[in-house]
């Protein structure tokens, strides 16, 4: 089976592409330094592979980038793409782009998977380091289940090893957290100090995310713990 990956070098891909390799999958990386060298938001040179599993993804353009992708490929049987819980649910501009990119993907005529994971361990991370640079940490009231890469991972690798399954049930991670509980364990882990201050989202992604509409309610989970994840950070 030869599966082509894009974003095999990213926080996810990096996971990825060893486990299908591993599984005996001929795999080709497809981004700007890959095996094949391309940038999805330009020319895209026809994609010939049984599988494409499409994780590259950024703040800006996704929807281009997918759009472009889909249009270069060739015989693919399997099209599996990972896309964010709360993609139709939180009105934020990089959400309506995952959505749109989930609704170029059903309508591309390809036989397609799509998985939606939430905020992952190493994003979550980012986000709590920068809100810990401040000297008074404004904690927006907001929920958030982080998961690990490594858990979304085995679940993408499954899903492409398999048959198209069109919307998968959604991946969390093992627990629920308030965002100052995940400031206040960076901060612990990290031997910091700091005043916190709770701070109100304004607008309707505010809304949605009070409401929660960036959870998954009956969604599957991972294994690997935010905790674990910060110790061995």
């Amino acid at each position: 089976m030869k599966i082509l990956v894009t974003g095999g070098t990213g926080t996810l891909g990096r996971h990825v592409v060893p486990r299908l390799r591993e599984a005996g999958a001929d795999v080709v990386v497809l981004s700007r330094h890959g095996d094949i060298a391309c940038d999805l938001l330009g020319d895209v040179p026809p994609i010939e592979a049984d599988v494409v599993v499409h994780l590259a993804g950024g703040q800006k353009g996704d929807d281009v980038a997918t759009r472009n992708l889909l249009a270069a490929c060739r015989g693919v049987r399997h099209f599996v793409y990972i896309s964010v819980i709360g993609a139709d649910a939180v009105p934020l501009a990089w959400l309506r782009t995952k959505h749109a990119c989930e609704e170029a993907v059903e309508a591309s005529g390809i036989p397609f998977t799509i998985l939606r994971a939430a905020q992952f361990h190493d994003l979550t991370l980012t986000m709590v380091r920068g809100l810990a640079k401040l000297p008074v940490v404004p904690v927006p009231g907001m929920r958030l289940q982080p998961v690990d890469a490594r858990d979304v991972a085995a679940r993408i690798a499954g899903l492409a090893l398999g048959q198209p399954a069109g919307r998968v049930p959604d991946l969390a991670g093992p627990a629920d957290f308030e965002l100052r509980e995940l400031v206040r364990d960076y901060l612990t882990v990290a031997g910091k100090r700091r005043l916190t201050v709770p701070v109100r989202l304004p607008g309707q992604a505010g809304k949605a995310y009070r409401g929660g509409r960036n959870l998954t309610l009956d969604g599957d989970r991972g294994t690997r713990t935010w905790e674990e994840f910060l110790a061995d950070r």
